[in-house]
């Protein structure tokens, strides 16, 4: 590994701070937490793509958060009325997750929000260093993705 000054390490370091407590996406939509509006997003896109439901295992997967916290935000999800949940008919265990017209509705315009936040930061640099960011941030998530690997 290669030495790298103080200044390097304390302008990453502040970069990285910096960017933790901004809020590059949409805050609130439809008065829903962040957490729930992952949840939403994330249930349609696999939904449209094979227009079935989502297991929560499934859910749980995909934002690498556990299984129980997938379902306290399902509740809440369910009581909004944006999505439905049905046990399934083989295995009782397990539990479908399907989004309602509502949480359809909502799903779109959190990921619209999302994707007009996305195009503005595209415009404020320039394709060229978006596209150089989209590198760095990859290799940088790569880069953690391994030590925390490493560390287990």
């Amino acid at each position: 590994m290669s030495m790298t000054t103080p200044a390097i390490e304390q302008k990453l370091m502040r970069a990285m701070m910096h960017f933790r407590r901004l809020s590059w996406y949409p805050q609130t939509i439809a008065g829903l937490k962040p957490s729930e509006i992952r949840v939403l997003i994330c249930v349609k896109r696999r939904t449209a793509a094979e227009s079935s439901e989502l297991k929560v295992s499934e859910i749980s997967k995909m934002l690498q958060v556990t299984s129980p916290t997938v379902t306290q935000l399902l509740k809440s999800l369910e009581a909004h009325d944006l999505i439905e949940r049905h046990i399934d008919t083989f295995d009782r265990r397990a539990v479908g997750v399907r989004l309602t017209e509502k949480g359809e509705r909502v799903a779109q315009e959190a990921h619209e929000a999302f994707t007009s936040s996305i195009k503005g930061l595209i415009e404020y640099l320039g394709e060229e260093q978006s596209d150089q960011l989209a590198e760095l941030l990859t290799r940088v998530s790569y880069y953690f993705s391994e030590s925390e690997r490493e560390a287990d």
